[in-house]
Formats: C-alpha cells, structure tokens, sequence
C-alpha cells in the first residue's frame, strides 16, 4: 500500500548510519522532560490475517495521533540513554468507503487511547542533535462502534505489544527542544473488556501492526 510505502520510506530516512559521534556535553539532553506529539497514525491487519489478494478491503485505518509524553535522559557525554512514557489518542477508525466496509478484523471501531513505557539510546552526532532508537511496551484500545438503535455496545478491545522506533531531536536552547520519529507496534495479544457486572474475556491471539509518523516539541527543566 502506497500509505504503508511512504511511512517506511520516513522511517528508513531517520536511521540513516550517523557520522562520528560528537564528545562534548553542554547538559542540552539530560533531566527530566515533557513534550507535545502530533502525527500521523494507521493500524491494519498483521502478515498472518493480511487480505491482500482483495483489492476492495486494504484492511487498515488512518488518521491524526496526539498526545502527550514524559520522560528523563542521561547525558553520557557522546551518548544519551533515558526512559519515557506517553499517552496518545487518534481520530483513525473504520469507514464505508462507497458502500464498502474497510475495517481489519476488529468490527466498527475507532482507535482509542495508546499507553506506552519504554527506554531510548542515542547518539549526539552534534552538540544539540540527538539521534535515537527507542523500545517498549505498549497497550491500546480499540472503542467498539455499535448499537441497537437505541443504546451503544459498551465494550471495547485491550490489546497488548511491542514498540521499535527511530528518531532525531534538536535542542533549539537547553531548555527547548524539538523531534520527529517514527515508530512501529506490533499488538499480539487482547481481551474484550465489558462495563458493568461483566468479566472481561479471555486473553486471544491478535495480529496487528500499527505505524505512526510522529513530530513532538518539548520543555526539559
């Protein structure tokens, strides 16, 4: 898919193999930090459920991610390690395109908040341009879209993964900086979690990728 095509391609631009490694350390990458991200997001069905042999289901859906995200890093002088979490929302969910549903094994639904907890390594390849990988854990939703004309289905899908990603940041002072990443999720397991009285369901397999583009401007105090 074209859309798939263009995200790996941003992607691929960010680990391009860095110069030599700058030695000097002015404090722009160390202590705690918060920090705005917004991007482009879109989840569809992983290599074991792919449809690709119909060509009026792409099996995925799209749109703005955004949230927020918090971290501390430890500046090593040519190297910079930390942890970081997020939360992240997106307005990416199922549609009927010209009469025909372009979902991807999940029903009607619409991407929910995304929780993610990991760790970063990178590189100063300047005084104030850090490059970075990053991993971890992360948990999203998917809110079921359905009713029965009167009430909505109170449910929706816990979906548990990994995250890789790559990305640039640049120090614009000590205390500001700006990024842009890109990111992959892979969603492995889930459970339907019910409201009220109702237990949640037992943990099933999932196969769901989720690739994200996203840019982020932050404070460091």
């Amino acid at each position: 898919m074209k859309k798939f095509a263009t995200l790996l391609a941003a992607g691929s631009a960010l680990t391009i193999a860095a110069p030599a490694m700058a030695q000097d350390t002015d404090g722009s990458f160390t202590g705690p930090r918060v920090e705005a991200l917004v991007g482009y997001d879109v989840m569809q069905a992983g290599s074991s459920v792919d449809d690709d042999g119909n060509d009026n289901n792409d099996q995925d859906i799209d749109g703005v991610s955004y949230g927020v995200g918090i971290g501390y890093d430890f500046d090593l002088g040519s190297a910079v390690v930390g942890l970081e979490g997020e939360w992240v929302d997106s307005s990416a969910k199922t549609e009927f395109d010209n009469g025909d549903f372009e979902g991807f094994g999940f029903g009607r639904v619409d991407a929910g908040r995304d929780l993610y907890l990991g760790a970063r390594i990178g590189a100063k390849v300047q005084p104030d341009l850090l490059l970075y990988a990053k991993g971890g854990y992360t948990n999203a939703k998917l809110n079921v879209l359905s009713n029965d004309g009167v009430t909505e289905l109170s449910q929706d899908f816990d979906l548990d993964g990994w995250r890789a990603g790559a990305g640039v940041e640049y120090a614009m002072n000590p205390n500001t900086f700006i990024k842009l990443e890109y990111r992959y999720s892979n969603y492995q397991e889930g459970e339907v979690d019910f409201d009220g009285d109702l237990p949640d369901s037992e943990r099933f397999d999932v196969d769901l990728d989720r690739h994200q583009v996203m840019a982020g401007v932050g404070f460091r105090f």
